[in-house]
């Protein structure tokens, strides 16, 4: 499956927000409006996966937090369609999510449900460790969640 990464618009957010509802049943999911919040921040990036006719099959966000001397960063959300799982999507927004992180500079912050191993697996593969555990983070369901973090990947300057 070919897909394309660019930056998620304003006319995206009934679709994420159509897809929150679907992969995020038992909690809290986004609505169009937060979606439209999220993309007017300017410390904000959020990105979409498109297939070949520009179908939104996923998206992702990430917030520059921090101050300028030590920076660092949060994924604040990733999802792909059901129906298009399994095609490398998540890690392709992930790894975008995360050159932009490592532009920036600093560590980057995530927190997942502790029963999303599917996640899990790709955030550990990407270099994120297992911080803290939240209890009762995600609502209404009440799940706990890991907080993960991956350390600073700036490269440093060469002598």
């Amino acid at each position: 499956m070919s897909v394309l990464i660019d930056a998620l618009r304003g006319d995206d957010v009934d679709r994420c927000a159509e897809l929150e509802t679907v992969l995020f049943p038992g909690d809290d999911p986004w609505s169009a409006e937060a979606f439209r919040s999220e993309l007017a921040a300017p410390h904000n990036h959020y990105v979409a996966a498109r297939d070949e006719s520009g179908t939104l099959l996923g998206y992702a966000g990430l917030a520059r937090l921090g101050t300028g001397i030590e920076p660092e960063s949060e994924v604040h959300t990733i999802g792909v369609d059901p129906g298009a799982r399994r095609n490398g999507i998540g890690k392709a927004l992930l790894t975008e999510l995360l050159r932009v992180a490592d532009r920036w500079g600093g560590p980057v912050f995530l927190e997942v449900r502790t029963d999303n191993d599917a996640a899990i697996a790709l955030y550990r593969r990407e270099g994120f460790e297992v911080v803290g555990t939240r209890k009762r983070y995600y609502q209404p369901s009440g799940a706990d969640a890991y907080t993960m973090r991956r350390p600073d990947r700036r490269e440093e300057p060469r002598q």
